[in-house]
């Protein structure tokens, strides 16, 4: 790749979503704001390389999106509306090249709040997401979620056009609202980052979701929710070069080289964890990775610690997934019939029936308990039940190496 190149990939990545909520804002237009943002990326493909890079890269591409769109509100112009708009993008002070740092801030914010807008269904909330706020080509986003790119666009399409004939507001709420609209966004960021931290998904998602948190800190500083979900992402992202080995199966904590994690990120994770408290649900979750990241080896790990920070998170998140990760800690702290015990109570009312990973936690525990043939049925079995083929593999091979009187 060019100098060019490069610098047109780091200035999109840098400054698309600027733009789009820059122009959203002033047009009230979500599919007039991404057109005329990729217009100029398209532009700048074709000039830098034989004019040179600008020396403001990101306002060249602000400065040739709004110029775009004025040409095509002029052309609309029959509409009085619309006309009202292009003189606010003629005046000076309110064209987004010239925008204070205050309105850039807002801008990004009302962006995120408004994709992740509660009226909207989850997937659709993550698909806009990445879609606007992201950058990401919607064939990328159509392959994450397993569909056709066609069928994806419409379901952005439906999303902008709800977001319109249901007037929701493109601000970022305040006060109470802030609070009660907030959890919603770090449920997006977490299955977005989750899209990307899967076994079998797509690692850009995760560095996205990390970006997005770093910028939901940055800009809505004194959250302590925020600051636990960094955490929490950065702890489990610092394993990613390390969670594979040479064939590209998966490696349990137990099994991966610790010098591959990437230090820089649990020192950041540490720091944000200073930052989130001991009382959220994602601060509790960053607390028991952090437990994980900051271990030695895994012997040192700090089971009992874990266990303890479980005990909390059900408290606040009594769901049938954290009751069944709670299990797995106790029966590493306690001994597996501890853990089997809790798996039990995790599965009363058929909460757990079907999910691969019960099966795979109870064929863990039974095989520390020393039935190895039990074990091995249980591994095959939710290997059959899995979805994802880096999953149904690793299993496999635990049955394999169990079947075969390996550790």
């Amino acid at each position: 790749m060019s100098d060019a190149s490069r610098a047109v990939a780091t200035a999109g990545q840098e400054s698309f979503a600027r733009i789009v909520a820059a122009l959203i804002r002033v047009t009230g237009d979500w599919t007039l704001a991404e057109d005329c943002a990729q217009e100029a990326l398209a532009l700048a493909v074709e000039r830098w390389p034989r004019d040179g890079v600008p020396a403001n890269p990101g306002g060249w591409l602000m400065t040739v999106a709004r110029n775009r769109a004025v040409d095509v509100l002029r052309r609309a112009d029959v509409e009085r509306r619309k006309l009202r708009e292009l003189a606010l993008l003629a005046e000076p002070e309110a064209a987004p090249a010239d925008a204070g740092e205050g309105d850039v801030v807002d801008d990004r914010l009302r962006l995120i709040f408004t994709c992740c807008h509660p009226a909207l269904a989850l997937e659709a909330r993550v698909a806009l997401t990445l879609r606007t706020v992201c950058g990401v080509p919607t064939a990328d986003i159509a392959r994450a979620f397993l569909v056709s790119e066609s069928t994806m666009t419409r379901r952005l399409t439906r999303a902008k056009t709800k977001i319109a004939q249901a007037r929701i507001p493109y601000r970022v709420p305040a006060g109470a609202a802030l609070v009660e609209r907030l959890p919603g966004v770090l449920g997006v960021l977490y299955l977005l980052f989750t899209r990307g931290h899967d076994a079998d998904g797509e690692p850009a998602f995760a560095d996205e979701a990390i970006r997005l948190t770093r910028l939901v800190e940055a800009l809505l500083p004194g959250q302590p929710e925020v600051s636990g979900l960094l955490a929490l992402f950065l702890f489990q992202h610092s394993r990613r070069d390390a969670r594979r080995d040479a064939d590209g199966r998966l490696l349990t904590l137990d099994r991966q080289d610790r010098s591959r994690w990437d230090r820089a990120a649990v020192a950041e994770g540490v720091e944000a964890l200073a930052r989130a408290g001991q009382d959220g649900p994602y601060a509790l979750q960053a607390h028991i990775a952090a437990c994980h990241a900051t271990a030695r080896s895994s012997a040192d790990t700090d089971w009992p610690a874990i266990a303890g920070w479980y005990d909390r998170l059900v408290e606040r998140q009594p769901t049938p997934v954290v009751r069944l990760n709670r299990a797995v800690a106790h029966g590493y702290a306690y001994g597996p019939a501890a853990g089997l015990d809790l798996l039990d109570a995790a599965r009363a009312g058929g909460a757990l029936d079907g999910y691969p990973a019960a099966l795979a936690v109870e064929a863990e525990l039974t095989a520390r308990q020393g039935d190895r043939a039990r074990a091995v049925t249980l591994f095959r079995a939710a290997a059959d039940l899995s979805d994802g083929p880096a999953e149904r593999r690793a299993l496999r091979d635990r049955a394999d190496d169990l079947a075969g009187g390996r550790p």
